[in-house]
This record gives structure tokens, sequence and C-alpha cells, in this order.
């Protein structure tokens, strides 16, 4: 998110936007009563009135919340005397409070608790939201005093995170069209305004193909599915009113599953169709015509800057720097993954021979046929494995971990104590260990339902800075876990419980912020997965697996022999892992890159597989039309590389502990780890703190040996 994003407050994948100041009116009234915008009460420094949110006060809210925002800036802009960091900068970084509160409310109601009539609010306000934006960004008095504050910087220096600070802002307002010409400006803006429907109405039709293709089964069509899965949906049917049946629904969490362990190919290859075509089934949901004027949209607005396409111009302010250079680190990769999944689909096509002649692998058989392929080759059941994954013990892990690492610790905040949106939500009190002192919140919302975004992800309420007086953090973590029966334990496979680590490595980040403004809590998006990625590495240590990893019966540790096969079944199935992956990634930056007038979705999407020589087994991990990272907002947009990239830190990283005299639990690697990679958030250029962590730049022979695959000659550098 960029620093002209971030002093709007958003938190959610819409984007920005605004509103005209209006006459004092009966309805401001109301608006400024608005319980979406007062400042937050109750323990822990304020939170959130998740208690008193309600759709009908979301609109309201944001236009004065808005207003508010613009009658700050004009005091900025007012100002008589020469531009100073005090007079300027800072407040700006203060400014827009009663938005940002607005904002959290509306990225709930966004990827927490959707429904019709919110969606319905957020086709109204995104153009809003967008003028809004372009109000700011485009401000000339506003530029100017920013321009003269850097100007005078680059002669004299400030303090390091001041000269950061005033950096980034200047950089973020000049990425946005601030140095254009009146009439380019206004396009721009225009531009801008036009995506952000265009964005809400893609992760809208996303949503709604997720809600309406539900497969119901019957006792007849469970064979192999196991019975924790079975139980789960059919609670799940039940919910939807199909009491006696049982609901696979249209989410990741729930075909993932099904794929691995059901016995019908009919329906496997139903419920693939059903996933892999969100936004792409020629209905009045589909998001192939969204795509094409998305991408001629952001096409045309850098243009106006002077770049050659889309992505150049997002990348150059994060650590690959340009397209090429994240292109060649892909392709690096691209081979070894492709030579894998050969010997991968080798190896299921010959127990497909043994078992059903005649069977060719299809993308619907790979997970489960590369099932029985880890049981043949490494005698691990993944269902096995899930016994000892069960999600309170695995919450119990991840606190263990920050009180090891970070010195935190966790205690559950009484019920009623903290207002939470769902009846799910549960709230834990961060405190540091040795001296007691309060760090913050962290909220868990496990579980999938209705109007809720699939996939898992991290989010701040209220993030630490220095200036506001270090308040404290209000973190979350969000997954789409299926509910269980009542009484049934949550058991959850090894990758989803790696999942949980990576998105609580997010959640850490927050919560070890030590920056003195704002804007230092954002981030380069090629590096923010680094930290989280890093953390699932303690999932597999001895002390979380001796601790946690029980059996939800017996309470048994999980047997050494079966932990074993886990280790050495590692790299198993990295061909399709990276493979579906570097897809998505690739095909990402090939859109940015590509001129969109030659670019038709569905053809582009295929043809360019072909040249690829895309494995027929495998499909892109985030298919085009449901590519929500890329077509739902800017955030991953000609970024979606970066998991890679920070791929390489994480594996880099994680040697470093290994080769460490208490390894994973040395305590001066994981003081150098907080200091240097997670307090300072953005104060500092990713590269050079990395080279403070590790003593050198990272190398890719890491991330290769970590998969399996042959080292290359050259290593990133």
């Amino acid at each position: 998110m960029n620093t002209i994003f971030r002093h709007i407050g958003v938190i959610s994948l819409a984007v920005l936007a605004g509103c005209a100041k209006t006459p004092e009116t009966n309805s401001e009234n109301i608006a400024m009563n608005n319980a979406l915008l007062a400042e937050w009460e109750g323990p822990y420094g304020g939170v959130p009135a998740f208690d008193k949110m309600t759709v009908d006060l979301v609109k309201p809210a944001l236009q004065k919340g808005m207003e508010l925002k613009l009658a700050e800036i004009d005091r900025i802009t007012g100002n008589a005397e020469e531009p100073t960091f005090e007079n300027t900068i800072e407040p700006l970084e203060l400014s827009g409070k009663e938005l940002e509160r607005a904002f959290v409310y509306y990225g709930i109601f966004s990827s927490n608790v959707s429904n019709p009539e919110f969606r319905e609010v957020q086709k109204e306000m995104a153009p809003q939201i967008s003028e809004f934006n372009s109000k700011i960004s485009q401000n000339e008095a506003l530029f100017q005093r920013i321009k003269k504050v850097y100007e005078k910087s680059k002669k004299n220096p400030l303090s390091p995170e001041k000269q950061r600070v005033i950096d980034l802002i200047y950089e973020d307002f000049a990425m946005e069209g601030a140095n254009l010409n009146e009439s380019d400006k206004q396009r721009y803006a225009t531009i801008n305004k036009e995506l952000s429907s265009l964005y809400t109405q893609f992760s809208n039709n996303v949503l709604a193909d997720e809600e309406n293709y539900v497969l119901y089964l019957d006792e007849g069509q469970l064979s192999g599915l196991p019975e924790s899965y079975v139980k789960s949906a059919a609670k799940a049917a039940a919910d939807r009113g199909k009491g006696g049946q049982y609901a696979v629904t249209n989410t990741r969490s729930s075909m993932d599953p099904f794929l691995t362990y059901s016995d019908n190919r009919q329906l496997r290859e139903k419920v693939w169709r059903n996933y892999y075509s969100r936004g792409d089934n020629g209905d009045e949901y589909d998001n192939n015509q969204i795509i094409s004027d998305i991408l001629k949209l952001r096409d045309e607005r850098v243009d106006l800057l002077g770049y050659d396409n889309y992505a150049e111009w997002r990348l150059q302010n994060r650590m690959a720097k340009t397209p090429e250079s994240a292109m060649n680190l892909m392709m690096q990769v691209w081979p070894a993954a492709l030579a894998r999944v050969k010997e991968e689909v080798s190896d299921m096509q010959q127990i497909a021979d043994e078992e059903n002649p005649g069977i060719t692998i299809k993308p619907w058989d790979y997970r489960y046929y590369a099932e029985k392929v880890r049981k043949a080759k490494y005698d691990l059941d993944s269902e096995e494995v899930k016994q000892y994954l069960e999600l309170g013990n695995l919450t119990q892990a991840l606190f263990f971990t920050a009180g090891e690492l970070f010195n935190f610790e966790f205690t559950p905040v009484k019920e009623n104590t903290v207002p939470v949106f769902h009846e799910d939500v549960k709230v834990w009190e961060v405190t540091n260990k040795d001296t007691g002192k309060l760090v913050g919140l962290w909220y868990l919302d496990p579980y999938a339902r209705t109007g809720k975004r699939s996939g898992a992800w991290a989010t701040t309420y209220r993030g630490f800075n220095q200036l506001e007086g270090g308040e404290p953090v209000l973190a979350s973590n969000n997954s789409n876990f299926i509910k269980p029966a009542p009484g049934e334990p949550v058991l959850v496979s090894w990758d989803d419980a790696e999942t949980f680590f990576h998105e609580f490595g997010h959640a850490l980040h927050f919560l070890s912020s030590n920056v003195a403004y704002p804007t230092l809590n954002g981030g380069v998006r090629d590096y923010t997965e680094f930290q989280s990625q890093l953390l699932e590495r303690w999932l597999s240590t001895d002390q979380v697996i001796n601790k946690y990893l029980r059996h939800y019966k017996t309470n048994d540790v999980i047997p050494n022999e079966l932990v074993q096969k886990i280790k050495k079944a590692a790299t198993f199935n990295q061909g399709f892992a990276t493979t579906e992956f570097l897809a998505s990634a690739i095909m990402d930056m090939k859109y940015h890159t590509t001129d969109p007038d030659q670019i038709d979705p569905d053809k582009f999407e295929k043809e360019t597989l072909q040249e690829l020589n895309m494995p027929e087994e495998i499909v892109m991990r985030h298919r085009t039309p449901h590519f929500g990272h890329v077509f739902s907002g800017e955030g991953y947009a000609a970024g979606y590389y970066g998991y890679l990239w920070a791929d390489v830190l994480t594996s880099d990283a994680a040697e470093a502990f290994a080769e460490a005299p208490d390894g994973f639990y040395d305590k001066e690697t994981a003081r150098k780890l907080v200091k240097y990679l997670f307090a300072p958030r953005n104060s500092m250029d990713p590269a050079e703190a990395y080279r403070k962590f590790r003593g050198r730049d990272a190398k890719i022979d890491a991330l290769m040996r970590d998969r399996g695959f042959p080292v290359p000659q050259d290593s990133l550098q």
C-alpha cells in the first residue's frame, strides 16, 4: 500500500476516492454522531466498536471522514510559514484519524462479513473514494510543500527516520502523478475512479461465484473423504438449509481436501471446474472484460507518467527494481520445477495404471494421486498427520514461538471485554514477558462462512508509532478453516498449519513495530512476505513438535517416526507447488509488460502457458478471472513474484538460524531478527536491513536446496 493510501487508512482490498464538502444539514449531524467515526473507547487504549457496526453507517462515515481529512489538508496548505517537516509532514501523518477508523469497519464488512447490502455500498463508494484519493495526490499546494521539504532534505539531510518518511512520501506523490500537467492530472484521476469501480466489481464477482457454486452430496458420494471432512461438510450443508446432505463449498479450504481424498473422479472434476472457473462462466459474474479494461487503464495511466509499461512503474521502488530482474529470478526456478513435475506425474501415472487402467492424469487427479504417491514413497498419510495438528494446540504453538523469539506472552481476553464482529472471533492480550508491558491485542477469526472472502490474511486495526504516543497495536489473523460440528476438533493439514504460522508472522511484524511515524509501518511488497514465510520454519522445530503436535484424542506427541517421514517428504510435490505458483506469477508479469490491446484474457492465458510449456496436468494457482491479488486492487499487481523473491530471503535466513549455536532458538540470532527484520518495518531500506541481519546479500542457493532443485551456476545477489 503506498503512502498516499496509508494517509487515508484503507486496510481492505478497496481502492481510494473522495467526496465534496456539503452544507451543515441534519444528515451531517447524524454523520458526526456515527459510531464508525467515533474515537475508540474502552481498555487497551480504545478498541473498535465492532458491536455497533451496521451497514447503514458505512456510507455516511466514509463521506464525513473524507470531508474531515480534506479539511485537515486545507489547514496544512493554508499555513503561510515556510514548509518544514514539523509543519507539513507531521500534520499530514496525523491527519485523517476519523477516516482511518471508518475504514477499519469497511475492511471488516468487505473481507469478513460481506452481504448484498454492503456490496451495493461498495459499488457506490468506490468511485467516491477514488476521487478523494485524487484530491490528495493531485493537490498542487500540498505537493509543493512536500517537494520543498524533500529538496531541502537533499541538501541538509534529516534524521534517518525523518529522511525515510519524506523520501517515501515524495516518491509516492510523484508516482501518483503529482508532477503531471493539469490536463493529464484530470485524466489520471478519471482513470483511478474507473479502476476503483472495476476492482470492486471484480472481487464481488469472484465472491458471488464462491457463494453460488456449492456442490451437495448424498451419503453414497463420500467415499475416500476423511471423517472430519464429512462432519464439516454436513454442518456446512445444514447451515445452508440442506440437512442430511454434505456441502462442498467453492473455496480452497473445501476444494483442496476434496480433490485430495475423494474417490469419485467425476465429482473431483466437477469440484475442480467449479473452483477454477470462478469469474469465467460467461454470465453476469464473468470477469474477462473487466480484466481487459483494467489492463488498458493501467497502461494508459503509467503512459501519462512516461513509463513503457505498468510493471516498470510498479517495480521501481521494490527490491527487484525492474521487471527483467523479477522475471530472471522466476526463470531460474521454472525449468527445475517443470522437470520435477514430469517426475511427479510419472509416479502418479504408474499408480493410476495399476488401480484404474486407461486413466490419464488430469488436473483434478493431481492431488488425489499425489497423496497416493506420498503414501507409497514415504509411507506418509496426510490424514494421519492431521490427527496431530489440532487448531487449539497450533494456536498455543504460535504463542510459544512468539515467546521464544519476541518475548511476547498471549493471554485470553475475558469474554465481552472487547467487542468482536462475529461470535467466532477470539481476542488475546499481548504483553512483554519480562516487563509485563502491554504490546497490544491479537484477534483471531478462524472459520469460513458465507460473506467471508476465501484464503488467509492478516491486518491491523491500529499500528504502533511514536508520533501518536505508541498506542497498543491491534492486530488480527483471519483463516478459512471449515468449522467443525459441535464438540468436534479442528484438524488441519500440514500445509494449512504452515499457512497459520505464515499469517501469524505478519501479525508479529505488526506487533513488534518500533517506528517513529505512521508511514514507516508500510512495507515493500516483495519484502513484506519474507518475515511471515520465515516464521513457517518454526512449525517443524523439535520444541514445537514435542510440545504442541499432539494427538487430539490421546494427547500423545506425534511419533518421531512420523516426524522423520514428514521431514523426509519435505520436498515432495514441490514440482506442483512451485509450478502452480510460478505460472500465476509469470502470467502476472506478462500481463503487465504486454500491450493490453493485444490481450484477450482467456486466449492470452492459454497461449502464454503453452509458450512456457505449462504441464497440462496443472493449472495456475490463481487463474486470471479470479486472480484477486492482481485484479481486485493493486497491492500485488505486477508483484505476485514477490512471494518467490521473499522466499529467497526466507531460505537464506533459515540457514542462518540452522547454522547458529542454538539453532532456531538461538537468542543472538533471534535478537538480530527482531532488531533488523521485524521492528524497523519500513524505516530502513530492506536490502540494507537484510545485510545487517545476515552480513551479506541473500543468494538463491538455499531456496533451490529447500525445494530439492539443482542449484544454478549464478546466485541471486
